[in-house]
């Protein structure tokens, strides 16, 4: 029986990866609502494999490189691979500028990296967390993909923001995670503020709140952080 539970984790963590592979699938397809639905349930599946481990008490080492792994397909190979069809679909004179993409995929990998050995993020994250940076950019082309390009410098907009949210990943910024010790406002604030605009930008914004979700949570974990440093 105790043969059998262990492996239950990694049986998650491996449908998380098959999840961001399916993803990558719709992405090179240009289906990027299915790459995006993807891309959340092998979210759901990064939740739970680690919960289920703590839960059987069968975390491992193996599971530890499993599960970044398949985050860094899920997570940063999947978006990278749909920034990569988005920029496909402009007209552009060099063809090797949607391959920019790609850094994304880099520097989640170097980030996952960071957190395995990092132990200064147990009730939170040092840059962005790689999940986050996949939703933003799932969420920004679903919802706002249109628009975007309708913008005059649409290409060279996405590959500045495509920097920036590499260099996010990596950056020795102090983010908030949404895990509580206690449940009362003293010491939660952030949680708090942070919870309650979610639900308003996901009515007015529809899918593409999700990525104005993302970035009000880099905002306020970066002005948490200049707060605590007075």
């Amino acid at each position: 029986m105790f043969k059998a539970k262990k492996h239950i984790p990694n049986t998650i963590t491996c449908l998380n990866l098959i999840s961001g592979c399916i993803a990558t699938y719709y992405a090179f397809e240009s289906d990027f609502g299915m790459a995006l639905l993807f891309i959340v349930i092998g979210a759901v599946f990064d939740f739970f494999d680690g919960m289920v481990a703590r839960l059987l008490h069968v975390s491992s080492p193996i599971g530890k490189e499993l599960d970044s792994l398949a985050d860094d397909i899920t997570f940063g190979f999947a978006p990278s691979a749909i920034v990569f069809s988005f920029l496909c679909s402009f007209h552009i004179h060099f063809p090797l500028i949607p391959f920019v993409a790609f850094v994304m995929a880099a520097f989640s990998a170097l980030r996952l990296a960071k957190f395995n050995l990092d132990e200064r993020q147990a009730m939170g994250f040092i840059g962005l967390p790689t999940p986050a940076n996949a939703l933003f950019w799932g969420s920004l082309i679903v919802g706002g993909g249109d628009w975007i390009s309708s913008l005059p410098y649409a290409v060279w907009m996405i590959l500045a923001m495509v920097l920036f949210s590499s260099y996010l990943l990596v950056a020795e910024i102090p983010m908030f995670a949404l895990k509580f010790k206690t449940w009362g406002w003293k010491g939660n604030e952030i949680k708090y503020v942070f919870l309650a605009t979610c639900i308003p930008l996901l009515i007015v914004m529809g899918v593409s709140g999700l990525a104005a979700i993302i970035a009000w949570y880099v905002v306020l974990s970066v002005v948490n952080n200049s707060e605590k440093k007075k």
